[in-house]
């Protein structure tokens, strides 16, 4: 029986590691970053995910793990950097806090729809996650364009929360299963 808040915890613990020993290494230099650039950032890490899994092979010693936590720690930028603007001082504290209030709130909202949803994402291949991070980040880039309006649909944000979902769904299963 699968402990999926647990096994979401692990997968916190483990960005959170790299995104806070980047922190150290290169302080908070993505601030300067517009949303619409890290929603790029996203885009070149979902689609080289997709190159990796249609071709079988990589060029770069790095498989798809790495690039699933990078669209997580880009995406929890993404959402700092709508909440608070792109700027260049902010105290690594207020940063860290951030980071641990995002990830929260991606889970709790996890928890919601996998209520509902049965945890359906357990049957699904892992590329479909793929595929539909990549539509989050066309649906992300199309609102962007319209000045973050939408008619109906919800706002950035909640497009980054679901890019961290699929994401985090695709580490459980290549990371946290694997070591169970």
């Amino acid at each position: 029986m699968h402990d999926t808040a647990k096994e979401y915890d692990t997968v916190i613990e483990l960005c959170k590691d790299i995104f806070l020993k980047k922190m150290n290494d290169y302080g908070t230099a993505w601030r300067i970053l517009r949303p619409t650039s890290i929603t790029d950032q996203i885009y070149i890490k979902a689609n080289r995910i997709r190159s990796i899994e249609e071709k079988g092979v990589t060029r770069v010693n790095e498989g798809v793990v790495p690039e699933f936590i990078g669209i997580i720690n880009y995406a929890i930028m993404g959402i700092i950097q709508l909440r608070l603007g792109p700027g260049t001082n902010t105290p690594d504290e207020v940063i860290r806090q951030m980071y641990t209030d995002c990830f929260r709130e991606a889970k709790e909202l996890m928890l919601a729809k996998n209520h509902d949803y049965d945890e359906a994402w357990r049957s699904m291949r892992i590329s479909s996650y793929t595929d539909l991070i990549l539509m989050k980040i066309n649906r992300t880039k199309q609102i962007e364009d319209h000045q973050g309006h939408t008619l109906i649909s919800e706002g950035i944000d909640a497009n980054y929360f679901d890019m961290i979902n699929y994401a985090v769904f695709g580490l459980i299963r290549l990371v946290v299963e694997k070591e169970a």
